[in-house]
């Protein structure tokens, strides 16, 4: 199969458009594909109208059911990353490919973790002049990351949250209800560590929000941002004293039950 061209301006119905075409040339239902690759038919159809964006194992799957050389695996990561910037891209890439993923944000949740109404919010903030279709591209490639933690091996993600993101009201009071449940729902995941850092914990370890990631096969490097651009480090000394500085506020941080619970009440908050 050719790549289209021009590219659809959605990425989920360019998939789901390709993914129709696909099974319309080799006269199949989307009840044997669905067979064909483990999954549920519900789930072959949110992916054929462009509601759900498939994950990587779907992928793969379709290219062993078509026959096509890797074209819906490579159509997939093409989705993925539109509406990304550039230097935003290999952040993407490392996050795909890690095991252990610990992050410290200090006024925004992390973007694995928004819900759609929060992602949309942010960006509206950051990008007034932009139409609804260009921050729905960006919603889309935003949530498009949870793909990672619906993969067989899921990384271990593990998050310690400044309560200023908790408390900083981002959309409107129904927005962030919504949020601190969704929070509060990721909780239990068991691939999933959330802790609080509160404000009675006095100043925090550090002031800017960073990231560090493992991969599978290799050592730990650090990722942080400054206006417009995203810095990767494999620096030994640099990591290890981001490393020093992460056990540090996970040591001051409430524990995941308590921070589960503080989820729970601050949503209430909001939704009074």
């Amino acid at each position: 199969m050719n790549e289209p061209s021009p590219e659809p301006a959605n990425g989920l119905e360019w998939f789901g458009r390709e993914l129709e075409a696909a099974l319309e040339h080799k006269g199949a239902k989307q009840r044997e594909l669905a067979e064909f690759t483990g999954y549920k038919e519900p789930y072959v159809s949110k992916a054929k109208t462009g509601k759900a964006l498939p994950s990587m194992h779907f992928a793969k799957g379709c290219d062993r059911f078509f026959n096509t050389s890797g074209y819906f695996t490579r159509l997939l990561v093409r989705v993925s990353e539109r509406g990304h910037p550039g230097w935003f891209v290999p952040y993407i890439n490392l996050e795909k490919q890690s095991s252990q993923i610990e992050d410290y944000s200090n006024a925004l949740i992390m973007g694995m973790l928004q819900t759609s109404a929060y992602a949309e919010a942010t960006f509206r903030a950051t990008h007034p002049r932009e139409t609804d279709d260009q921050i729905k591209a960006r919603v889309e490639a935003r949530l498009a990351r949870r793909g990672v933690l619906e993969h067989d091996d899921p990384p271990l993600l593990w998050v310690i949250l400044h309560e200023s993101a908790l408390r900083t009201e981002v959309g409107n009071r129904a927005v962030m209800a919504d949020q601190l449940r969704h929070l509060a729902s990721e909780a239990g995941n068991p691939h999933i560590t959330l802790q609080v850092l509160r404000f009675s914990a006095g100043a925090p370890a550090s002031s800017l929000p960073f990231i560090l990631l493992t991969p599978a096969d290799g050592a730990t490097v650090l990722y942080s941002e400054s206006r417009g651009q995203g810095h990767v480090t494999d620096s030994a000394a640099a990591v290890a004293d981001a490393r020093t500085t992460y056990e540090r506020m996970r040591a001051s941080a409430r524990d995941p039950e308590e921070s589960l619970a503080l989820f729970r009440d601050i949503a209430e908050e909001y939704a009074r």
